[in-house]
Parts: C-alpha cells; sequence; structure tokens
C-alpha cells in the first residue's frame, strides 16, 4: 500500500520513479565536515587513505562518508574541479544502484567517476558504458588523475583495441567501454574453442553514460555476430521493375509511413513483368536445348540414315500401317506439346516464387520508405546508416532481411557482406548481465517508469547546484512545413542581427542541408554539423556560445561536449553573450520524444547562464501526420500561417504523447520476444561453459562411443582425446544454436498468422511464439550431443589433434560484428491485424464539428491532412478517434446545430 501511495505521489509530481534525496544530503553534509581534515593530506597520504578503506563488502556508509570526502579533494588537486554538493549526491545515489538526472554542465562525468571509484574501493569491477569511442577514450583521460590519486586502476577500449589490448583493458578496476564493444567482445567470447581466447571478465557493476539513450532508446537493438559469408545481392531486373511502381496506384504507404505494400494493381504489374522476364527465360532455355539438340542430331545423321534405309525395305504391310497410325496421332502430340508451351499465369505469391517476392518487398521498402540524407549516407561508396537518436553515422549498423542490400543496389553501390547469424545480444539484455546497474543523463525522469518497469532502477533528480534561469517560450506551431520555414529563417535573421550565439536543432541530415540553404540564401553566416562531418562535432559545438555564431546540428544526444558562453575557454565575448541573454536553442520541429526536445532545450542556461529555447512545428511536420489526426479541426491560422487556438496546439501535443507511448510499445513487445531467447541462449551457455572449462565432452562422448573413446586413447593419448572431444561438442552446440534462431527469426515474421489461424481472441502471438520456440529448444542440447557422437565416431583425430574441415565441422573462417537497426516497416501479418484491428473498433464518441465552407476551405490544410478523417476511403489507414482531452475543446467551441 505504501509503495501505492508512493508511486501515485511521484506521478503527481510527474516525476515517476524518482527517490527522496534527503538521505544523500544528509550525507553529503557529512563528507563536507570531513573535508577539512583531508585537505591536509599530502597526494601520497591521501592515496594510503583510500587504499586502507579497500575491501570486498562494498562501502559501509561511514566509509562512504570518508571515501567521498578523500575522492572530492582528489578532484580539487587532479583537476582543479571541486565537485559540488549536487555531484556528490549523484555520486552516492550511483553508488545505491540509481539513475540520477543532472542537468547539461553540472559535472556529470565527475560524479561518475567518484561513483566507479566508490565501486572499485568496495572490491567490485566496474563498466563504465558510453555511447562512443571518443567520450569512452576522453573521459578516461580526462579523469585518470582523480583515478591515479585514489589508487583506481582504469582504462578505456575502442574500436581499434586489439584483443590483447581489450582483454589488458577489462582487468583494470575501472574500463571505459562503448557499450556497443562490450556487446561484441561478449559475442565474441561465447563463441571461444579456448578459455585463453576471452577478453573480457565477469559482469559486476554498470555505470552508464547517457543512460536513458543506451537503456531506453538503443535497448532493442541487437548486436550481431556473423559468419559464413554470402551474398546477398538483388536482381537488377527487380530494381528496375519496382523503380516503375507509382505511388497510390500500384503501392500504398500506410498512414505511420511505416509499411508499403502492393495494390492489386501493383501486384497485377508486377506479376506480369516477372511472368514474361519467366517466359523470356524460359525461351532462352528452349531455344539453347534445341540447338544443343540439332547439334546432337547432325553428328548422328549419317550413321542413322543407313540404318534407315535397310530398315525401310524391310518393312511389313502391317508395320506400314502401324507406322500410318503412328502418323495419324502426331498431330495430336504437337497439339499437347503446344498447349505445354504456352505462357502460364505467373502467380507472385506461389511458394516457388518466395524469393521473388521478398526481393520485390525489400525493393520497394528501399525505393519508398528509406530516404537519402534522412536514413541513411552514401559516401566513400558505402550506404551507412544515420542514428537518429543521435543525429549521426551508425557504424557497423546494417539493415536486416535483405533490407541493407536492397538499399546498396537501390544506389547502385557494392553489395556488402553478409552472412548467418552466430549469435546476437540486445543492449538490454547486455546490461541485464550486471549484477548492478547505475547511470547518469540530463533527461531521465520521463522514462522514470521505463527504467523501473525494464530495469528496477529508480531515478535520482539531483538539482543544478546554481538555480535555472532559461526561459522556454511557448512552442510556436503553423499550419504549413512552408509557413514554418519561412517564419523560422526570418526569425533567426532577426536573432542573430542582435549579435546573440543561436543554436538551431534538426531532425535529419537532409533537413539541417535545406536549412543551410536558405540561411545561405538569407545571408546569415552558419555553420553545420551532422552525420556528414561529425569528426568535427567536438571544435563546433565548443564555440556555439560565441557572440554572432549560428550553429545547426542535428540530434544533440550524446555529444558529450558543454557549449560555454564565450567558447570553449570562455575568453571570446563572454560578457556580451551574457548580456543578450546567452545562448538561443532554436528546434526545428518537435521530436517523436519529449525527452529529446528537453537534451536540445538543456544546451542552454548552462550552470546558471542566461539562456532561452523556442520550437518551431507545424501541422504538415511528421509528427503530426504520423501520430495524429485532424478530426474536427478547424484552424485560423494569421497571415503568416501561424495557429494559435488551444485545439491546434492539443494536437501537437497529443502526437507527441503517441508518439511516446507507441516507442514504449514497441519496446515492451521486443522485450518479451527476447526473454525467452534469453533464457534459453543461458541454458545452453551453462552448458557450453562445462564443455569448455570442464571434462563434459569427453564424459558424454566416452558413454556414447565407449569403444570409440578406448581405441583413440590408446592410439593418440588420452589428452588429444578430450581436446578433440571439446571441439566436436562446441562445434555443434554453436551449430545448433545458430540454426536455433534463424528457426526463431522465421517463427517470428509468421506468428501472427499463426495465431490468426487459430482465432485472433483466442491467441496471443507471443504465447504461440513461447511454445513453438520452447518446442524448438526441447531438444537442442540432446540433438547436439548425438551430432557430436555420431562426428566423434568418425572424425580424424591424430596426435596432432582433430582435423575439423575433414571432420565436417569447420569453424566460421571470418567474422565479423554489426547492429541491426529495427526494420521499421513490420510484416504483411503487421498490416493484416492493423486492418483487423480498424474492422472491430468502435467509432468515436466524439462528433466531428461542422465546418462551413464560407469559414474554412480544406484546401487550406497542409496536404499530408487532407481527406483523413471521411470515414471508410479505401486506403488502409487507421482512423485514430480523437483524444479526450481535445473533446473538452471542441464541446465548448461547437457552434449550435440548425434544425
Amino acid at each position: 500500500m505504501a509503495l501505492k501511495i508512493a508511486s501515485r505521489f511521484r506521478r503527481l509530481l510527474q516525476r515517476p520513479g524518482s527517490i527522496d534525496l534527503g538521505p544523500y544530503e544528509r550525507l553529503t553534509q557529512l563528507v563536507g565536515e570531513a573535508e577539512e581534515s583531508v585537505q591536509s593530506l599530502t597526494d601520497e597520504e591521501l592515496t594510503e587513505a583510500a587504499t586502507e578503506l579497500r575491501t570486498t563488502g562494498g562501502l559501509h556508509e561511514d566509509e562512504q562518508i570518508e571515501f567521498l570526502a578523500l575522492a572530492r579533494d582528489a578532484g580539487r588537486r587532479a583537476l582543479g574541479e571541486r565537485a559540488f554538493d549536487g555531484q556528490v549526491v549523484g555520486a552516492l545515489a550511483m553508488l545505491q544502484g540509481r539513475v540520477v538526472e543532472m542537468a547539461t554542465g553540472e559535472g556529470k562525468t565527475l560524479a561518475g567517476a567518484i561513483a566507479a571509484a566508490g565501486y572499485a574501493i568496495g572490491g567490485r569491477k566496474v563498466h563504465v558504458l558510453a555511447v562512443n569511442d571518443y567520450l569512452a577514450k576522453r573521459d578516461a583521460e580526462w579523469m585518470g588523475p582523480v583515478y591515479e590519486l585514489l589508487g583506481v586502476t582504469v582504462s578505456h577500449v575502442g574500436q581499434v583495441s586489439t584483443p590483447e589490448e581489450r582483454r589488458e583493458a577489462y582487468q583494470a578496476e575501472v574500463c571505459y567501454v562503448p557499450v556497443n564493444e562490450i556487446g561484441f567482445d561478449v559475442l565474441r567470447d561465447r563463441l571461444v574453442t579456448d578459455v585463453a581466447d576471452r577478453v573480457t571478465v565477469d559482469a559486476d557493476v554498470a555505470l552508464v553514460d547517457e543512460a536513458d539513450s543506451v537503456l531506453i532508446d538503443e535497448a532493442r537493438v541487437p548486436m550481431v555476430l556473423a559468419g559464413a559469408t554470402r551474398s546477398e545481392a538483388l536482381d537488377d531486373d527487380v530494381v528496375q521493375l519496382v523503380r516503375t511502381l507509382r505511388a497510390g496506384v500500384d503501392y500504398e504507404i500506410d498512414g505511420d509511413g511505416r509499411t508499403v505494400a502492393l495494390t492489386d494493381r501493383g501486384t497485377d504489374k508486377v506479376e506480369k513483368a516477372l511472368g514474361a522476364r519467366a517466359e523470356e527465360q524460359a525461351a532462352e532455355e528452349r531455344a539453347a536445348e534445341e540447338r544443343a539438340a540439332e547439334e546432337r542430331a547432325a553428328e548422328e545423321a549419317a550413321a542413322e540414315e543407313a540404318a534407315a534405309d535397310e530398315a525401310a525395305t524391310d518393312l511389313t504391310t502391317d508395320d506400314a500401317e502401324t507406322v500410318d497410325a503412328s502418323a495419324a496421332d502426331e498431330p495430336e502430340a504437337d497439339d499437347a506439346e503446344a498447349e505445354e508451351s504456352e505462357p502460364k499465369e505467373f502467380n507472385l505469391y506461389a511458394d516457388e516464387n518466395l524469393d521473388r517476392l521478398t526481393q520485390i518487398n525489400v525493393a520497394l521498402h528501399a525505393e519508398v520508405l528509406l530516404r537519402r540524407d534522412v536514413d541513411y549516407l552514401v559516401r566513400d561508396g558505402k550506404v551507412s546508416l544515420i542514428n537518429n537518436n543521435r543525429g549521426r553515422v551508425a557504424k557497423l549498423q546494417r539493415w536486416p532481411d535483405g533490407l541493407q542490400a536492397a538499399v546498396e543496389a537501390k544506389e547502385a553501390v557494392p553489395v556488402s557482406d553478409s552472412g548467418e547469424v552466430l549469435d546476437s545480444i540486445t543492449v538490454q539484455a547486455l546490461v541485464k548481465r550486471y549484477k548492478t546497474l547505475c547511470g547518469m543523463t540530463g533527461t531521465a525522469v520521463v522514462v522514470g517508469e521505463s527504467l523501473q518497469e525494464f530495469y528496477e532502477v529508480d531515478v535520482a533528480v539531483v538539482p543544478p547546484n546554481t538555480p535555472n534561469i532559461r526561459k522556454d517560450d511557448p512552442d510556436r506551431l503553423y499550419l504549413t512545413v512552408e509557413q514554418k520555414n519561412e517564419a523560422l529563417v526570418k526569425h533567426i535573421g532577426v536573432v542573430h542581427e542582435s549579435g546573440r550565439p543561436i543554436l538551431i536543432g534538426t531532425h535529419s541530415v537532409e533537413e539541417s542541408e535545406q536549412l543551410s540553404d536558405k540561411l545561405a540564401a538569407a545571408e546569415i553566416e552558419h555553420v553545420v554539423l551532422n552525420a556528414k562531418n561529425d569528426a568535427e562535432e567536438a571544435a563546433i559545438i565548443a564555440e556555439a556560445g560565441v557572440p554572432g555564431t549560428v550553429t545547426v546540428s542535428t540530434q544533440m544526444a550524446g555529444r558529450g561536449t558543454d557549449i560555454r558562453l564565450g567558447g570553449r575557454d570562455e575568453s571570446h565575448d563572454k560578457e556580451k553573450a551574457i548580456e543578450l541573454g546567452g545562448l538561443y536553442v532554436i528546434g526545428t520541429g518537435l521530436h517523436a520524444s519529449r525527452r529529446l526536445d528537453d537534451q536540445l532545450r538543456g544546451r542552454a542556461g548552462r550552470q546558471g547562464d542566461p539562456g532561452g529555447t523556442l520550437f518551431f512545428a507545424s501541422l504538415g511536420d511528421e509528427l503530426v501526420t504520423r501520430y495524429s489526426v485532424s478530426s474536427g479541426l478547424r484552424p485560423h491560422p494569421d497571415e503568416t500561417g501561424r495557429l494559435t487556438d488551444r485545439k491546434s496546439i492539443g494536437v501537437l501535443e497529443h502526437a507527441q504523447r503517441v508518439a511516446d507511448g507507441a516507442n514504449a510499445e514497441l519496446h515492451r513487445t521486443t522485450w518479451q520476444y527476447n526473454r525467452l531467447t534469453g533464457q534459453q541462449r543461458a541454458i545452453l551457455l551453462e552448458t557450453r561453459e562445462k564443455v569448455l572449462t570442464e571434462d563434459l565432452a569427453a564424459t558424454e562422448l566416452a558413454e556414447r562411443a565407449k569403444e570409440r573413446y578406448d581405441e583413440l586413447v590408446d592410439e593418440v593419448g588420452e589428452d588429444v582425446v578430450k581436446a578433440a572431444a571439446r571441439r566436436i561438442a562446441l562445434g555443434h552446440l554453436d551449430r545448433r544454436w545458430t540454426d536455433h534462431l534463424a528457426y526463431l527469426a522465421d517463427l517470428r515474421e509468421g506468428i501472427h498468422l499463426r495465431s490468426l489461424a487459430g482465432g485472433i481472441v483466442h491467441l496471443k502471438p507471443i504465447d504461440e511464439f513461447n511454445k513453438s520456440a520452447i518446442a524448438s529448444f526441447d531438444t537442442l542440447i540432446e540433438d547436439a550431443w548425438k551430432d557430436a557422437a555420431e562426428t566423434f565416431g568418425t572424425a580424424e583425430i591424430t596426435a596432432d589433434g582433430l582435423d575439423e574441415e575433414a571432420s565436417g565441422i569447420p569453424r566460421p573462417t571470418a567474422t565479423w560484428t554489426y547492429l541491426v537497426n529495427d526494420n521499421p516497416f513490420g510484416t504483411e501479418a503487421d498490416r493484416i491485424l492493423g486492418r483487423l484491428r480498424n474492422a472491430i473498433k468502435p467509432e468515436s464518441v466524439a462528433e466531428p464539428e461542422e465546418i462551413l465552407q464560407e469559414e474554412f476551405d480544406e484546401d487550406d490544410l497542409p496536404e499530408e491532412l487532407r481527406d483523413v478523417d471521411d470515414g471508410d476511403d479505401g486506403d488502409d489507414v487507421d482512423d485514430v478517434d480523437e483524444p479526450e482531452e481535445l473533446r473538452d475543446a471542441a464541446d465548448d467551441e461547437k457552434p449550435d446545430k440548425k434544425d
């Protein structure tokens, strides 16, 4: 009951999952009192005092107070930065397993280092999970002197680190490592055949930087280890065919812009084209066969002619009649042959054409839904995905299921290698391996409930050291995108004339470059930071606070660089920047998550500096067109296109809430599907670990093939046989797991259709998935042992060991890692379910407003919002009910109906 009351109280304060800081603040006062005695110590004495606190059971409260006093002074000596009380509170919260929310510029990096050192002094191994190589290396080196004074070893891992460097780095008490790199190392360690080849250590404490981005935004992104290289190149005929299809005629895009499907007319067009191509190929094959037959006939003609003449002289009358009868039947045979040669109707959905259907679908997705400079870049002859959460290139990331190859074919670049998945792990599953989880970020409260649901961690909101005086202006909403952009550029010009530094946040590379062109046309000098020049980000962002500077940037999350008024060293007219009102942040549109808007806003008003923010939006923005509707909307824009009525603004706010909810549900669904797979993986890994570190393989195979085992022991020695048995067992366990993952991938694609076959009300897709997954895994380990015993009976084992290639269990000749970008399209089954939900959904209880033609013409609406609420218009777009909070507004403004 007490927990429920506390949860409701947190909701009332709009701080779900947050905790009371009172106990931490009390301890912080005691730390301040202990600090005076620490300041008189020499550096050596401070290190010795920290060493004396070392334990293996974690620091108790009194020990934490002493340690924090030492750590605060170590920061003062090593960096010239004495931790504020808020930083000490943050470190205490992290030492208690919390995710700390601290505003940008409040010193999260030092607070995290103090917490990491505290865990290390308490006998724990800490991985500080960063979002990229740059931040991992920077923070490890930056905080290095603090760790050194406290007697704690520190290291970092990056993409270029060798296996030996990684192995050494993970041995340090605190290791800064990008979350992707530790994930890939864990996957590689799971496939080693010798313990000495491992690089990682047991997962103990994870301290996550940018915790909301890592734990929520990227939690469902799978990291993949692949092998057995193959090519996924699309037929050029398919690529060219898809380019001839027309939107709204041959294919339709759903209301969310996430799926695209052929219409009946499009299917007919594709089938006709593919059928003609198939017939053409068949004709070519027949012609080739006929030419070959003619050549063979010509070679045999001379010999056959003599034999035919001799046979002709011996013919009897009966034989002749038989020949005549046979000849009479020949036309019928010709008719049958002609009938068989007639073109057959091409069925795109026939089982034998499944590969063609798949190619058409992925090519259509690539052509229609994935946009260059928005979803991906093309540079250096390669397709590089853009991480929308960070506005930068997503290194080593690719789309699954042939989609990557389809985009590469679309852009006419070489198709990259692919292969079978040897193993994979999501960020969420990776993080949940750790015994203790904590972290820090600038925006955690908004995802507080999700952090509790998925990780069972609370949020500690640390107030800023200096009150925030930033001014956040209300969003400005316009009718169309064009009107919004016109007002945006005009407003930037007005502010720029005053000399105030401006940071403009855009949503994509394409948008940043389009805005750059508009600013250039308006003769406004500016710099651009996007995924195309992310290597320059630190230098660009660091100078964004200089008066007169206009900086255009994509998503600011994880940039890791503070914006100081007056520039990096605060020497470029800092006082002038303050007088002008500080950094002015402008958003070109609201993000799908309010948290991302807050991250952008947080760049202004650092450590009590003045600042301001303003977001522009329009009813034509993708956020509104994808997640909201115009039902009953009666906009009355002013001469600039700006909307100020409560209902229009409510539509914008509602769209953002719907988007947030949709992403949360996607996260929840993904975790449900991955949870069972994780449990099965744990069972398999337990067996694999025994095989790798013990003599389980030898024991099992000695029982299953005793005669063969004894024979080999006599021939090559027991040690050699044990090693061979181990490699055989590991090979078959890994093979069975790879096949199981492939089965689960196919199963998940079609599980919705299977549930429909049993009745959508009675069968849940996740239940059907789990049932089939359990049945598939039930005999996996036993089947692997049977395979191993069979291989052991015939394997080539000499004094030099096992010949894996000759024995039929070769290891992958090469492996590589990548991240699978979330497939943004869903499946045909998802679309079917969407249509069913739409069909059975009750009609909205809210009546649409009557809109008089003389008051408002639908043509005034953005094109994306027209004809949305005309009822059943024949498309597959779900009609979304009007939000409850907008119905009251509609009732207030609704005119009286005429009789």
